[in-house]
């Protein structure tokens, strides 16, 4: 589980749950990493596990990550310290690796993937 519930919680990560699962489900998987556990639904980690190896090299993701807010060539550039070619060319292959038509379905197919 990723967000706030985590992040207040300072388990942001240790704990991996389906946020749609049974609310008993998820107090318990609090309870454990409370506890000290580190916590992966079953059924994630089989989803994860069937993906197969991510496609993307890191500078792919770091450049699809940084344009999840709708940041700019630019801007994306900025904050990762790159030229705005290169970050096109991470964009691009990204989207190509993804099979995908945009740098927002690339983003949203490579979380779907658990590649990022």
């Amino acid at each position: 589980m990723r967000g706030a519930l985590a992040l207040l919680l300072g388990m942001e990560d240790d704990i991996e749950v389906v946020k749609d699962g049974p609310v008993e489900e998820l107090a318990a998987a609090i309870r454990r990493v409370l506890a000290g556990d580190t916590v992966v639904d079953p059924a994630l980690a089989t989803a994860a596990l069937s993906a197969g190896p991510n496609p993307l090299t890191s500078r792919e993701s770091d450049t699809l990550k940084a344009s999840a807010d709708g940041a700019t060539v630019a801007d994306i550039a900025a904050r990762l310290h790159l030229s705005e070619s290169t970050v096109r060319n991470y964009l691009s292959s990204a989207i190509g690796k993804t099979g995908t038509r945009n740098r927002m379905e690339a983003l949203r197919e490579a979380r779907s993937q658990g590649w990022l």
